[in-house]
């Protein structure tokens, strides 16, 4: 019994390091490679805000390669994306509360759907799941759209999200040779 007592002490104390030491340490780490990058816009009075992990191309094949086709992503590196609206907007024509939301995507080689979720995790993967599986949960999600996707012909080597202002505004992502625009309205 003495035995049992003083293994549950040490996997206790074991479990304590990891979670107050290892895990700041490893996020601390990962964002060197893929630094945190903040884009923010004023729509009509509306503060938009997009905090995001940057990863780099580094040579590396990504959509359909790094990041799968068909599969949700986090949409980043570290933590899930946020998107924050400080007031009602809409994304195409659906209406989006203020409030600050996950956001994920499942890229495509022509379309790519964009989720906007209630919830915003610790962590955007699954340890357990070799860093492929999302900690999404769908029965949050209060958004789905589909957007085209675009080939441009000059390779982005850092992941980038903003907002750009062409005919109207866009949340726009950019890596590799890839773009999508996703309107957003008042």
């Amino acid at each position: 019994m003495k035995f049992l007592k003083r293994l549950v002490a040490v996997l206790i104390v074991l479990f304590g390091l990891f979670y107050f030491v290892g895990l700041p340490y490893l996020r601390k780490e990962t964002k060197k490679h893929s630094p945190e990058k903040t884009s923010s816009y004023t729509l009509q009075g509306t503060q938009l805000e997009v905090h995001y992990s940057s990863p780099s191309k580094k040579g590396r094949p990504i959509f359909g390669g790094l990041v799968p086709f068909d599969q949700v992503w986090r949409t980043g590196a570290n933590e899930p994306t946020t998107f924050t609206t400080s007031g009602a907007i809409k994304i195409i024509d659906k209406p989006l509360p203020a409030g600050t939301y996950s956001l994920w995507t499942i890229p495509n080689k022509e379309s790519w759907k964009v989720i906007f979720n209630k919830e915003v995790p610790d962590w955007g993967v699954s340890i357990f799941g070799g860093g492929t599986q999302t900690t999404r949960d769908a029965g949050e999600d209060l958004i789905n759209v589909e957007v085209p996707s675009r080939e441009i012909s000059q390779p982005v080597e850092n992941f980038t999200i903003d907002f750009t202002n062409e005919d109207q505004l866009y949340l726009s992502l950019s890596w590799d040779q890839t773009r999508i625009n996703v309107p957003i309205n008042k």
